[in-house]
Parts: C-alpha cells; sequence; structure tokens
C-alpha cells in the first residue's frame, strides 16, 4: 500500500503508480449530476469533465472500471426515463471516443467486466436503501470492486451506501483526483490561507447560508455578502431596500456577523449604490441608484458600478479568494454588471481563488474566466458545509481507511 500523503486519505493516482489497480475491478463515484432540458438533453457537463481523469488513470492502469453516479432525485426502485444515466454515458463515451455500456439493475453484479473494459452503472440512487446508507446494501455493492475510489466531492457531505457505506467495506477505499483536488484546495484556502482572506458569499436567503456566514466571520478579513443576502445586510445598516428580497427576521443575525467582523479588525462592506428596477425581468429598465435612495417600489437586482469598484479593489488586494454566489441577478445582462466585475477582478488578482456552487460556476462559464480561477469547485452542497468546518463524512471514511 502506497503512504498516505500530508492528507491523511489514499489517493487512486498513488494506487496507479504502485501497479495496484493492474487486473483490479475499479469502482468509482463520481458526481454526473447535471443539468438537462425538457428533453433530456445535457446542457452543462462540467461535472462529466471533471469525473474523467479518474476514469483514465484507472483504464490506463489496467483495470476494469465501472462508474456510477446520481441524477436528480428519483424515486428508490421506480426506474423513470428521466432519471436514467444514458445522456451522460453517451457524453463520457463521446469525451472517451469510446464505447460506454450503461448497466441497469447491477448492485446484484449480473455482469461480466474485463480489464481495459469501462461502464457505467444505472442511477445509483435507484437502489433501495442507498440514501440511507443501508448497511446489507453497502457491504453487497462492495463486494463487486477491489478498489473503491470516490471521486465524487459533490457529494462528500451525504452519508449514502456509495458514498460511504462502500468506502467502510471494500477491500482498498481511495480518493480520486478530484475529490483529492478539492480537499487540498480547501485545505490551502481556509486552512493555510495567504492573507488577506477574502470570502464572497452570496445568495437569496441569510437563513441558508447563516452557519456559513458565522464560520467565516471568524476566519476571514472581508466578508463580501451579495444578492438577497447583501439586502438583509442592507436593512440591518439602516439602509432602504424597497421590495427587495430580504429577511427581515434576520436582521439581528446580520448584525451579530457585522459585530464579530468588526472586532476583529475586518468588515462586511456594505453597497453604497445599487441597480434597481421595478420588476424582475429581461425587457425591465435598469437605474443606478445611491443606496439610501432605493425607493419603496424598488427592487436591488444588482450592485452599482462604484460598489462594483470598491469590491474589485478588495480583491485586487486580496491574498486568497473564496467565491460563492453571484452579486446580481447576472442572468440578465443588465443586472450582471456588478458579477461581472467581480468575476474579471478575480480573473486578474494574483490570489490564490476557489470558486464553487451552481450559480458561481454559470457566472464563470458566462464571462469566460475559468482558466483564471486557481480551483473551480464541482461541489455545490460539500462546498458549503467545507466552508463550515462541517466534517463531511465520504472524507471521514476515507481517512479512517487509511489510518487503519
Amino acid at each position: 500500500m502506497p503512504g498516505t500523503s500530508k492528507l491523511n486519505f489514499f489517493r487512486l493516482s498513488e494506487l496507479a503508480q504502485a501497479g495496484q489497480l493492474k487486473g483490479k475491478r475499479v469502482f468509482i463515484r463520481a458526481d454526473l449530476n447535471v443539468p438537462q432540458d425538457e428533453a433530456g438533453r445535457i446542457t452543462e457537463d462540467t461535472r462529466i469533465r471533471a469525473s474523467i481523469p479518474a476514469i483514465k488513470i484507472a483504464l490506463e492502469a489496467g483495470a476494469a472500471v465501472m462508474v456510477t453516479s446520481h441524477l436528480g432525485r428519483p424515486t428508490e426502485g421506480e426506474f423513470k426515463p428521466e432519471d436514467s444515466l444514458a445522456p451522460v454515458a453517451d457524453r463520457i463515451a463521446e469525451l472517451l471516443e469510446r464505447k460506454v455500456p450503461l448497466i441497469s439493475d447491477w448492485a446484484d453484479g449480473a455482469f461480466s467486466l474485463e480489464p481495459g473494459d469501462l461502464v457505467l452503472l444505472e442511477n445509483c440512487r435507484l437502489n433501495v436503501g442507498e440514501k440511507k446508507n443501508n448497511d446489507d446494501l453497502a457491504k453487497k455493492l462492495a463486494k463487486l470492486c477491489d478498489v473503491y475510489v470516490n471521486d465524487a466531492f459533490g457529494t462528500a457531505h451525504r452519508a449514502e451506501a456509495t458514498t460511504h457505506g462502500m468506502a467502510k467495506y471494500a477491500p482498498i477505499a481511495c480518493a480520486g483526483p478530484l475529490m483529492a483536488a478539492e480537499l487540498d484546495a480547501l485545505g490551502k484556502a481556509l486552512h493555510h490561507p495567504k492573507r488577506p482572506l477574502v470570502a464572497i458569499v452570496a445568495g437569496s436567503k441569510v437563513s441558508t447560508k447563516l452557519t456559513i456566514l458565522k464560520s467565516l466571520a471568524e476566519k476571514v478579513d472581508q466578508l463580501i455578502v451579495g444578492g438577497g443576502i447583501a439586502n438583509t445586510f442592507m436593512l440591518a445598516a439602516g439602509l432602504p431596500i424597497g421590495r427587495s428580497l430580504a429577511e427581515p427576521d434576520l436582521i439581528g443575525e446580520a448584525k451579530v456577523i457585522m459585530d464579530m467582523m468588526a472586532k476583529r479588525g475586518a468588515s462586511v462592506p456594505i453597497p453604497t449604490d445599487v441597480v434597481v428596477a421595478n420588476e424582475l425581468s429581461p425587457l425591465a429598465r435598469a437605474n443606478r441608484v445611491a443606496a439610501v435612495d432605493v425607493q419603496a417600489d424598488d427592487m436591488i437586482l444588482d450592485v452599482g458600478p462604484k460598489t462594483s469598484a470598491e469590491l474589485a479593489n478588495i480583491i485586487a488586494h486580496a491574498g486568497t479568494i473564496v467565491w460563492n454566489g453571484p452579486i446580481g441577478v447576472f442572468e440578465i445582462d443588465q443586472f450582471g454588471g456588478g458579477t461581472k466585475m467581480l468575476a474579471a477582478a478575480i480573473a486578474h488578482s494574483p490570489a490564490f481563488s476557489i470558486a464553487g456552487g451552481g450559480d458561481t460556476l454559470a457566472a464563470i462559464a458566462k464571462y469566460g474566466i475559468e482558466k483564471q480561477v486557481d480551483y473551480i469547485s464541482t461541489g455545490g452542497g460539500a462546498f458549503l458545509e467545507f466552508l463550515e468546518g462541517k466534517t463531511l463524512p465520504a472524507f471521514a471514511i476515507l481517512t479512517e481507511r487509511a489510518s487503519t
């Protein structure tokens, strides 16, 4: 067994280099949960492309490779066409330029697999007991492989049969390159950051990210808030927000976070100007106003140019940047100025930058800065829980297996 690296878990790359995959059955739990349109066509394939390196490592090392993932929210034991990984199999086949058979009803192992073969196993959440991490199911699935690989950081915060149980019972359990890179990058950003550490947390509700905001308030030098979250902080600062999305009952929590930051000599920048409209629509007229001049009928849909410039200046002087969430309704161009400037500032900053969350990935793609962000996390909920400082079950079991 190859030695563990600085973080205490085994890595697929180490096993491959040590010749421990040749002729072995390798089970890769990937995160292939990609968005699709009504016709079932994949609309964004970042997660699929991110899963390819693990597959290649195993195949090139002479393994027989099986890959699975969840997709959507199927009912266990009830197959519906929209829950199928068939479009994903087609996309992997295109990327690897080879056939990728899709196998249904695979939990009992009633399929043959030889070294050099690659198969995709149908949506793992169709297996009864998957989400509850059923022990009997986990033991049965673990018998399918010689080496279990978790490369699904996006599900690392969940203890399920294919993300946790299998890792407990498989002969060898390791992290794939995506999982390992995520943990390395997040560790670098939060545990040993170059200062100043700047976090951008945006979204519609403070309540869904309250624990993250509090956790970060104890660590970061600047906490930039955006979207509906920023509106709640504006209320806490005594500013008018009109009909904007906010949570008035959490004004007290916002004040607590601002006070926590202030006591450390850090701050939560509050917008000084904003972009408003009287409706959320691609046809709406965008008006730039001072934050103190927001009218009762206004909806704040972006930060204004002065605020954008202030935030860009903060980013320019950062040592480490953690980005989760666009700061305006960037999907509509006239309300995307703030997010666009923020993205450009991150792209040009010398700081180590890590970004995560579905909307953040969409903003990065829209403004074409993929290559200028140091690490793009494909994990949504897992990324957020790591920011909170929570222990991720899938990571915990890998470290446990590496130490036994």
